[in-house]
């Protein structure tokens, strides 16, 4: 890794995720909206830790936007009508960022 991937991050993941907003602008506005929202939803409560896995969940979430919206279905279709409870059950077996705070916050307290 170069000094200026260390600095800024990867590039290609970089890459990746402006492809993923790009798909994100080009959905209904329902769609966009609701990507929005659920995108916001997961940065603040306890996204991923690992990038690897972020870009798992944001594309499986846009895969299954792109296909609900080809078919004409209303976002909560897809969803169901508790939208919190679909972004939880995406991320119910992954380690989130809230989880490494709190190893974070037992270990550094457990050596005091």
């Amino acid at each position: 890794m170069s000094i200026f991937e260390k600095i800024i991050g990867s590039l290609d993941d970089k890459r990746e995720w402006k492809a993923m907003e790009a798909r994100a602008k080009a959905l209904p506005s329902e769609y966009r909206n609701v990507y929005s929202a659920i995108k916001k939803y997961l940065w603040t409560s306890g996204s991923p830790s690992d990038w690897k896995e972020c870009s798992r969940i944001f594309g499986g979430i846009l895969d299954l936007f792109e296909e609900g919206a080809a078919e004409g279905k209303k976002v909560t279709d897809l969803t169901g009508k508790d939208v919190a409870t679909f972004c939880d059950e995406l991320v119910k077996d992954t380690k989130t960022w809230r989880d490494k705070y709190r190893t974070k916050l037992n270990d550094t307290i457990g050596r005091g």
